[in-house]
Formats: structure tokens, sequence, C-alpha cells
């Protein structure tokens, strides 16, 4: 008998246990929302109903058994109206179920008030005696509500998750498995199928709390932020999409929507084939950063793996931003730098050449002047009337090359180049360092250093978020190493986009070798190694 009477209160204590452990989970990691307090009063409601199974099997005379009881219907009539609350809250109709809501809650309080005063009616228990009861219609009717309401409120949120879903997820086994076991149990200790000590039911009603809570926390149905964290990620110019374990889109938001014009359900694979078909360009599926041109803009689409524990991916977010302003800027930097440029040229030819010419004409024209009506050759007339219209030609010629100019006094030399590029950047600490000693042989390179230093550079301000960059230059007897040492994010997968792709094809095409290395969170590693021609 004594051991008949010690497996009830182990499986009681686990239990209680359980919902312990679940509610110090839930109070730790949720936020102080209505959703969150109404799950911890459901969960409270449990502990209350399995903590009188406890009483019940401690209790040595009818008066104990009797408080027991009243405590387990405490815990029921709290359990039942509450999780409709949660329900009614987690799936966004709240709005329509407040005062159905409110009316449950009355008549859980009703049936509440009909335990504590059954000694004068004896509607819900007609007989109570020590391990002894027997219910009347009140208690299954009561029942019979309170069941209703949670297997309402369970369904209510399978409906609403696999309607947003459009598919059976691991969400939907684990709330269903929620409704069956509870229900069944009950059913089957109602016939008297199943006979024990202690009634299996609470027992299980904090399985399927376990069960739902693993729903909402492991798998996210449970969203606290939801609503501030969607009303931002909505209101950016900003493609947010994600993915769960099987390439399943589970998420997306306003401007995805827009820009990719996907459903929600869509695969990772369709995603790749409605970006080939827009753009012409095939991403892969484990890339980490690219960059597409879609109708004139320009497009850096980033993807970020969530793993867990064990290094397993549990899901992917795929960031796509339009950069298209960042582009424009260079552009209008470069323009502004190219005018700025001629308007420095501009002056000095108008200060030096310019007036030079200028000069040269006006004193041609003072001459013929001078000269007319004098006895003088017409050759020689004609000689100074030809010096007055070379000048203005002249004049003429030197504001046509101002407006095709192009300025390469950095490209004399190796070092110049690269200090031209570093000297330009702002808010990056770039420290040079040169090694041996730069002679006219390595003039073959010059415009291919400034450009892959350039490229390089602009890739580490654009991507990685480096706040300093190592270049070291080495002149050797019969090469040139280029080394480029950014402090960013680094990156686990190198992807040779356009700009990568560009700085390999300038430095092969000169018989050279490019070298790019990256750990995540150790920055970016370019080297570069020229021979000599």
């Amino acid at each position: 008998m004594l051991k008949m009477d010690i497996i009830p209160v182990i499986l009681s204590l686990i239990g209680l246990a359980g919902m312990i452990g679940t509610v110090i989970w839930v109070l730790m990691r949720g936020n102080n929302t209505r959703s969150t307090k109404l799950f911890v009063i459901c969960q409270a409601a449990v502990m209350i109903w399995l903590i009188s199974q406890l009483m019940k099997l401690f209790s040595v005379n009818t008066e104990q058994f009797w408080i027991s009881y009243v405590v387990g219907n405490i815990g029921i009539s709290a359990f039942a109206p509450s999780w409709m609350m949660f329900a009614a809250e987690y799936s966004d109709y709240r709005q329509y179920l407040r005062r159905p809501c409110r009316f449950l809650a009355a008549i859980s309080v009703i049936f509440f008030v009909c335990v504590i005063t059954n000694p004068i009616h004896h509607h819900y228990y007609i007989s109570f005696e020590f391990r002894n009861v027997v219910c009347g219609r009140i208690y299954y009717l009561s029942q019979i509500v309170y069941y209703v309401l949670i297997f309402a409120g369970i369904c209510l949120m399978f409906i609403k998750h696999s309607q947003s879903n459009r598919r059976m997820t691991n969400q939907s086994i684990l709330i269903a498995i929620a409704i069956a076991v509870p229900l069944c149990i009950n059913t089957l200790s109602v016939v008297k199928i199943i006979k024990t000590d202690i009634e299996l039911t609470p027992l299980f009603f904090a399985f399927s709390v376990v069960m739902i809570l693993l729903a909402i926390g492991r798998y996210g149905l449970l969203d606290i932020n939801r609503i501030a964290i969607n009303d931002t990620i909505d209101s950016i110019d900003v493609a947010v999409v994600v993915f769960d374990a099987d390439d399943i889109m589970t998420y997306k938001n306003q401007y995805a929507e827009t820009l990719l014009s996907l459903k929600t359900g869509s695969t990772l694979d369709e995603l790749i084939d409605a970006v080939k078909k827009k753009t012409g360009t095939k991403i892969e599926k484990n890339m980490t950063s690219c960059e597409l041109q879609y109708k004139g803009a320009y497009y850096n689409v980033r993807q970020n793996f969530c793993t867990n524990k064990k290094g397993e991916r549990i899901a992917s977010i795929i960031i796509v931003t339009n950069v298209s302003e960042y582009y424009e800027l260079l552009d209008t930097e470069k323009k502004l730098s190219l005018e700025q440029e001629r308007n420095r040229i501009a002056q000095e030819i108008h200060d030096s050449a310019g007036h030079t010419f200028t000069m040269i004409s006006s004193l041609s024209r003072i001459i013929d002047a001078d000269l007319s009506g004098k006895d003088v050759p017409e050759e020689t007339i004609g000689y100074i009337r030809e010096i007055d219209g070379l000048s203005r030609s002249g004049v003429t010629q030197l504001r046509c090359s101002i407006n095709n100019l192009r300025s390469d006094e950095f490209m004399t030399s190796v070092t110049r180049a690269i200090n031209t590029v570093t000297s330009a950047v702002r808010g990056v600490d770039i420290d040079v360092c040169t090694q041996g000693v730069e002679d006219e042989s390595f003039a073959f390179c010059i415009n291919a250093v400034y450009d892959n230093t350039r490229e390089t550079i602009t890739n580490s301000m654009r991507y990685s978020s480096a706040d300093r960059i190592d270049i070291i230059v080495k002149f050797l007897p019969d090469m040139l190493e280029l080394y480029i040492l950014d402090n960013g994010r680094g990156c686990s997968n190198i992807c040779e986009n356009n700009g990568l792709r560009g700085i390999r094809e300038r430095t092969e095409a000169l018989g050279g070798t490019v070298k790019f290395s990256s750990v995540k969170g150790e920055g970016f590693n370019t080297t570069i190694k020229i021979p000599k021609k």
C-alpha cells in the first residue's frame, strides 16, 4: 500500500517541479506584458491544482480531504478563464473576446461559490466522505464548461497559427499534442479505464502547459515584444526576411513584401529564383553578403545565421538594403572633386598661359592698329594678324582642354598613389608602412595598385565597420608586395563579387597573385604580390 502511495506523490512532485521551473523561466526571460502575466497565472493555477492532489494523498480525515478539494477547485476555476484570456491575447482576438472572457470568469466564480457552499445544498457533490466522493450535476456542468474553455483556447491558438503559416509545423504539432493528451487522460479516468489514487488530469494539464511553453519559447510562437518589434521593422526601408531550419519563410516585413513579392511560407529557393529573375544575378544559399543592381538601384544583401547551443542552424535572416544613395554620394563626391581640380587648374592657366595668350593677342592688335596707314609690307601686317589669331585660338583650345581635364598628378609613384587614397579617407585611422626603395621599375603597376588600394579601403569602410587599417608596401628586388589589413568584423565565408573580382583581375593581368583571408570577428586581410616585368 505504501508503494502505491509513493508513486502518485512522486508524479505530483515531478509535475509541480516542472511547473515551478516554467514559471521561473517565464519570469526570467519574459517581459512585463499582459500575455506574460496571463501565462504565469495559468501556470500558477495548475500548480495549485497539483498541490491539491498532494494534499489529498496526505489527508487523514474528511475535513482535510474537503480542504484539498476546495484548493483544487481554486486552481480549476482560475485556470480555465485565464487560459481562454491568454489564448485570446495571443491570437489577437482580445478585442472580440473581452466581454465573453469576463462573463466566463464570472461563471467560474459562481461554480466555486457552489463548491464552498456545497454542505448547504449538496448539488455540487451529492455525497462527500473521506476518499469517497459522489459528484452532482453542477460538478459535471462545471467540468463541461471548463473543458470547453480549455479546448477552445488551445484550438484558437492552433487555428490562428495554422492560418498564418499555412502548413503543419513543429508549433502546430506541439499544440495538437497539448489538446489531445489531457482530454484523452480525463476521458479514460471518467469511464474508469484508468484507476489511480490521484487525479491524472491536472498532471497532464501541467504537461500541456509545458508543451505550449515549448512551442512559444523554443520556436518563437509567443513574441513578447511582437507589437513593438513588428511596428519598428515594418517602418524601416530595409527588407527583413526570416527562414526556419527547413528554409521556409516564417516572417517578412512590409518593405520585403513590396520589394520581393513573396508570400509567407515561400522557400529560400523561391527567393533565390525571384532575385535571379529580377536582377539576372544568382545568389548562393550560404552567402553572407553581396550586392545586386535592379532597375538602376543598388542593393546590399546580407544573410545572418542563428544557431543553437549545439551549433545547429535554426534560422537565417536575410536583410536587403538599398545602397543607391551611397553610390550617388560617391558619384557626386567624384564629380565635385573633379570640378574643384578643374577650377584650380583653370585658375592657374588663367593666371599663367591664359594671361600670356591674352597679352600676346592684345599687343598684336595694338601693333596692327599702330601700323595701319603706314608704309609697311602687307606680309608683315599678315604675320601680326596671324599672331593675334593664333593667340585667341590658343585661349579657346585651353578652355576646351579644361573641360576634358583629368588630373593624373598622383600617378607618378606607387607610394604617392597609395597616399593619395589614404589622405582622402576620413573617420578611419590608416597607417602606411613602406619597406624597401621604390624606383622607376615599379611604374608599370601604379594604376593597378591605386585602384586595388581604393577598392580594398572602400570595402573595409562599407562592409567591415573597421576603425583601423594597416597598409604595408614592400619594394623587393623582383616583386612588389602589398598587404592591407583591417580590424573590422571579418567574415567566415568570402564571396568574391565585383569589387574583389576586379582586384583579382587587375592583379592577374600583371602576372600577380591575390589572397583574401578573414576570420569572423578578426578583420579582413588582402595580400597582393606583383612580379616585376
